[in-house]
């Protein structure tokens, strides 16, 4: 359960992500921003944890970094500069983690326990992916569409060489801001659908492997021979996250290729497929492992007080 000083937090995160959406000013949208990054880091923060600690130092610099950006687009829109929606644009590309700007959100997913990194893979993404889908125009497409290629290429390939789990999801959650950015592009319906979808689906994944507290490809053949539904339910979650048939994921991923289909975007199209088929490779050893692998000689890990059972609700939308 949740302290006192945590709810507080995490009520006022919320608030500040609802009101940097719902704003009618950018200075309100930063605003809101800036009051999500103070109420973030205090619930990422341990005194017990030095990992943890240095995450929240990541995050903190990073993000007022990107807010730094933020201010000085908008004296380039009082200049009337055309670089100003670029760098606003390059700012919350920044917030949300996406490549080129992506090399701080591994490294900070690292250090964070599974809740934590949950909220920062969906719930801190939700103020910069919109405030995006706001700004998008024809001069910052370029550069939407370079993150798309490059966070399409760098979430697949840099997942592959990984053991821990949360990097893993880290470069997973790159990769998935590929198929979010380029529905950006075309409609706002279309990226909100595919960011619920994702953000159910991993978060079940990751609730999995915190109540049974798995950090590393070897924890998960610990659990494998211990329990059949575990094994089913990390199964079913790792191939909906990868987008086959006939879970949620991939319907999401089916609206999308077609919506890029019909406006002619067939190079993008095929990076992210390309891309999609790179990333399965490493959602499938996860799962070979945890289906058909046991590990006799390593020690159980004691299961959090979080049963699984709690879980499966989230796998009914799957």
């Amino acid at each position: 359960l949740l302290s006192s000083p945590q709810l507080l937090f995490l009520s006022t995160l919320l608030l500040g992500t609802i009101l940097s959406i719902s704003s009618s000013s950018w200075f309100g949208a930063w605003v809101g921003l800036e009051l999500n990054l103070l109420s973030f880091i205090p619930l990422i923060s341990s005194k017990n944890n030095q990992y943890s600690s240095e995450s929240a130092l990541k995050y903190f610099l990073i993000q007022a970094l990107g807010s730094s950006i933020i201010i000085l687009s908008a004296s380039f829109f009082l200049m009337s500069l055309s670089s100003a929606s670029l760098f606003l644009v390059a700012s919350l590309l920044l917030k949300a983690g996406a490549a080129p700007f992506h090399f701080w959100f591994p490294s900070v997913m690292e250090g964070l326990n599974w809740p934590q990194a949950i909220t920062l893979m969906t719930v801190q993404k939700i103020a910069p992916m919109s405030l995006i889908s706001y700004t998008i125009s024809y001069s910052s497409s370029f550069l939407m569409t370079g993150s798309i290629l490059l966070s399409a290429l760098v979430g697949a390939i840099g997942g592959l060489n990984q053991t821990f789990l949360r990097k893993i999801m880290a470069y997973s959650s790159i990769n998935h801001m590929s198929w979010m950015l380029s529905a950006i592009m075309l409609s706002e319906s279309s990226w909100m659908v595919y960011f619920m979808i994702y953000s159910i689906v991993s978060s079940s994944l990751a609730f999995l492997f915190y109540s049974h507290q798995s950090f590393h490809i070897s924890h998960i053949m610990n659990h494998s021979s211990h329990s059949q539904t575990v094994k089913i339910l990390t199964f079913i979650s790792l191939l909906s996250l990868g987008g086959l048939p006939p879970f949620t994921g991939f319907i999401a991923k089916w609206f999308i290729i077609q919506e890029l289909a019909f406006n002619q975007m067939f190079i993008t199209l095929l990076v992210l497929l390309s891309s999609a088929l790179l990333t399965l490779f490493y959602y499938l050893r996860i799962a070979m492992t945890s289906m058909m692998l046991s590990s006799p000689k390593s020690k159980w890990m004691k299961s959090n007080k979080f049963n699984s059972s709690f879980i499966t609700p989230f796998l009914i939308f799957i």
